[in-house]
């Protein structure tokens, strides 16, 4: 749920009235010129990304990061990058990198007045909900989520009147509009344990069904299942893994448990984003495929440089709406804002924070 931020004029200083009332002043564009001073610069920054980042993009790609950086700095201003943003977001322009839930967490802690959540919406969503009094920018409002668009509010009531009293555990890759009917949250991570804390012999998952083949492999809980997918995922197969591991034995095949079974079957390792990453990080494979959106394995390459990603590439649609020109018009224009409904706000806050309390 979005509102369009209105423009006004105050003598030769136009400003963006957000629909909290708060008036920011638009900035003026910067020089974005690719210039040697600004080569050298940012040589640093492209010696590390230069096995991800083709030479022939990095002048395209300086002057936004130089420009996003300082700006956002006028702005007080935090930019969230999912592992599925594009090497020059997340290792760039990115205060915060990580999973959804990691992001929303870390941004309620800083002092900032501006969060630019560079993701899908429902991880800007999570990200006001755990800061209701700071703005909320995503750089693309279509950047969406075939995942939490599988499920709305109304489909998960109907499964509430469908089984009484059976509670719900939803994975926070939803709209807030789920969450506000769900009775607690988790991550891919601690699916389980959220699934085992509730004491009860059945509960409802939604909305990814992979996922909750992978919970319900791991507990006696009874899980009643959405089947939704996410479409990067569901796109892998076992047969492909297999070919991988046919043409060389020694390659390690990591996977997320969004995945569907046969791809799970065949990996040495199955874990949320953060758990690959550190997989990778703390093993240091010759070879890895890692089973997931591909930027992931550029991002987590770029400081890794002694393994060797093999890359089934899945790109996701809608994570690669963002980039860093929507970056600067957000910061530039104070667009487009992330707005919930209070009422539902308040509800499905109570979901996510009943996750964070959870004891471990």
């Amino acid at each position: 749920m979005t509102e369009l931020s209105a423009t006004i004029s105050s003598g030769d200083k136009a400003q963006t009235v957000l629909s909290s009332g708060k008036s920011y002043r638009k900035l003026a564009m910067p020089d974005l010129q690719w210039t040697p001073a600004l080569e050298r610069e940012m040589r640093p920054l492209y010696e590390k990304l230069a096995n991800v980042i083709p030479s022939v993009e990095w002048p395209f790609h300086a002057p936004y990061i130089k420009a996003i950086n300082d700006l956002k700095k006028e702005r007080n201003a935090v930019i969230l990058a999912h592992n599925y943003m594009t090497p020059e977001i997340f290792h760039g322009v990115a205060d915060f990198m990580g999973d959804s839930l990691q992001l929303a967490q870390q941004a309620a802690r800083v002092e900032a007045d501006v969060i630019i959540q560079c993701g899908v919406h429902f991880m800007a969503e999570t990200s006001k909900l755990l800061s209701p009094q700071k703005t909320v920018l995503i750089p693309d409002m279509d950047a969406g989520c075939s995942l939490a668009s599988s499920i709305t509010g109304a489909d998960l009531r109907a499964m509430r009147a469908a089984y009484p009293g059976v509670p719900v555990v939803s994975y926070v890759n939803t709209s807030a509009d789920v969450k506000a009917e769900t009775d607690i949250c988790c991550t891919s991570s601690n699916a389980v344990q959220v699934v085992e804390s509730l004491g009860t012999d059945r509960v409802i998952f939604v909305p990814d069904e992979y996922l909750a083949s992978y919970v319900q492999s791991q507990t006696d809980v009874q899980l009643i299942v959405w089947k939704g997918h996410c479409e990067v995922h569901e796109r892998f197969t076992g047969e492909e893994l297999r070919a991988y591991r046919e043409a060389d034995p020694s390659v390690k095949i990591i996977a997320h448990p969004e995945c569907p079974p046969d791809v799970l079957a065949e990996a040495d390792f199955t874990g949320s984003t953060a758990k690959m990453i550190d997989w990778v990080k703390t093993n240091e494979p010759p070879r890895v495929v890692m089973v997931t959106e591909c930027s992931m394995a550029d991002n987590v390459a770029a400081e890794t440089p002694n393994v060797n990603f093999v890359r089934p590439c899945n790109l996701c649609p809608y994570m690669k709406r963002i980039s860093l020109p929507k970056i600067l018009d957000s910061l530039l224009e104070m667009k487009d804002e992330v707005v919930i409904d209070p009422m539902i706000a308040e509800k499905a806050r109570r979901s996510v924070e009943r996750m964070i309390n959870l004891k471990s």
